[in-house]
């Protein structure tokens, strides 16, 4: 009775012990991932509009109800025409001086100057248009899609785009 008795009790410890081990084993399995760490100098940037360059930093923006981080460089003088986005748009100043307005159409009356490291959340849907004071970077992170819908597609001015001439003087 006694060797009946301690085999199950080994055959019992034993089962635990795989158990135990199994379960130990899922649970590294599902560890979070180790932290993804992106350097400045390997952002990915392409020309979106005149004077503007974009670069995601994590996520995908274009992926509904994903969480994204991009960025947004922009020369010294840089407009960014009227537009709105179908999610809220949240942005940080990381660099230069980030000039931001309301409305439907391009104002430097209504713009408030967002120097570094100040944050601004649009709303979805709002009208706003922006504009950059030195060589700017903003992040702008949210949730997908993001979007950007021109109030006046006319008034964007390609990458690519010579600047505009100056009016010739009449003679």
């Amino acid at each position: 009775m006694k060797k009946t008795m301690t085999r199950s009790v080994c055959v019992a410890l034993i089962g635990a012990a795989t158990l135990a081990a199994t379960v130990y084993g899922q649970e590294k399995k599902d560890s979070p991932a180790p932290p993804k760490i992106m350097h400045f100098g390997d952002l990915k940037w392409t020309p979106i509009i005149k004077g503007c360059d974009l670069a995601t930093v994590a996520g995908d923006p274009s992926v509904e109800g994903a969480p994204f981080v991009v960025r947004l460089r922009c020369a010294d003088g840089a407009k960014i025409p009227a537009h709105w986005h179908p999610t809220d748009e949240n942005v940080t100043v990381l660099k230069g001086t980030f000039l931001a307005g309301m409305g439907e159409a391009f104002d430097e009356t209504k713009m408030m100057t967002l120097n570094v490291g100040n944050f601004v959340t649009m709303p979805k849907e709002m009208r706003h248009f922006a504009m950059s004071k030195g060589d700017t970077i903003v992040q702008v992170h949210g949730a997908g899609p993001f979007k950007v819908n021109w109030v006046n597609p006319s008034e964007v001015q390609p990458p690519d785009a010579p600047a505009p001439a100056a009016a010739k003087p009449k003679s």
